[in-house]
């Protein structure tokens, strides 16, 4: 089997929320503030694989998650990705499970003095967008969300 790189991934910097079935990590590039990855613990290719308890697990994250963008961050709604596209770029594709989820703002969102607007809202995502999230402003991102996970 080839190396999966979830599998192996080690980094807890960015980890909001770790369940029995799923990891939450704030994403690295924040072009959609409060961009998260969900990634299942085991190994899995699909989301048909799933078993009950990780579904059930998944729905929990997916409420505490929403309740974070709308009532902390005044995110409007939330996209949700499950692409696994990368994956079989490689010649033998070797798929981990794992969902992208972009809140989205009608309104400007202010962290830090720092005003960001999502400037697609209403349409679909931009998957190279420009913009990203200041370092300190990213780390307060981080703390604020994380509490709510606590």
């Amino acid at each position: 089997m080839n190396m999966c790189e979830w599998c192996d991934y080690k980094e807890n910097e960015w980890l909001l929320y770790k369940s029995l079935h799923w990891s939450v990590y704030l994403a690295d590039v924040q072009d959609y503030v409060g961009r998260c990855i969900l990634v299942l613990n085991r190994h899995c290719g699909s989301l048909s694989e799933l078993n009950v308890s990780e579904w059930i697990d998944l729905k929990t994250i997916i409420d505490r998650l929403e309740y974070v963008y709308k009532e902390v961050l005044g995110a409007e709604l939330s996209n949700w990705s499950c692409l696994l596209n990368n994956f079989y770029k490689e010649t033998k594709p070797n798929p981990h499970l794992h969902l992208h989820v972009r809140p989205r703002y009608k309104n400007a969102i202010v962290i830090n003095n720092h005003s960001y607007e999502d400037t697609e809202f209403a349409h679909h995502y931009a998957l190279k967008k420009e913009t990203s999230l200041l370092d300190d402003d990213k780390k307060t991102l981080y703390t604020l969300m994380k509490k709510h996970f606590t």
